[in-house]
């Protein structure tokens, strides 16, 4: 709400529809399943919207619309600061590499057993399909 506020006493209109769009994604979902959301709830909310921007994104690159591409960034950067910080590349290799080692994993048949280890450790501070792609890697 605070930063609500700020961002209508500073005139962002962006900052102040993204905000607004969030908390309409939360109450849908308090409404919807009739009890409160939690900090995780939250967190799966925002990373669902940043992925759809990303993909709204591409599609605005396909048709040439670079005024949307811009405001469909902003808007993600605006999401992205209520996430928890964000793994790097390398950081997350490591986590990776850790469940590989852990579980014993050899082949692309234990991707699943991988995924389904790092996903909890990872949850709002990677994207999955990054996720998913360095596992790949590292099996194959």
């Amino acid at each position: 709400m605070e930063d609500m506020k700020t961002a209508m006493k500073e005139k962002d209109r962006l900052r102040k529809a993204t905000i607004t769009l969030l908390r309409a994604d939360i109450k849908r979902f308090e409404v919807d399943k009739r009890k409160e959301i939690t900090e995780d709830g939250i967190i799966d909310l925002i990373s669902k919207q940043i992925k759809q921007k990303k993909s709204a994104i591409l599609d605005f690159r396909k048709g040439g619309r670079e005024d949307l591409v811009q405001e469909a960034e902003a808007e993600m950067e605006v999401l992205m600061k209520y996430l928890p910080e964000q793994l790097t590349e390398e950081e997350l290799k490591e986590i990776i590499g850790n469940a590989i080692t852990e579980l014993k994993a050899e082949s692309m048949k234990d991707m699943g057993k991988v995924m389904g280890a790092v996903s909890p450790i990872i949850k709002g501070k990677a994207d999955g399909k990054t996720a998913s792609d360095i596992v790949k890697a590292l099996l194959s």
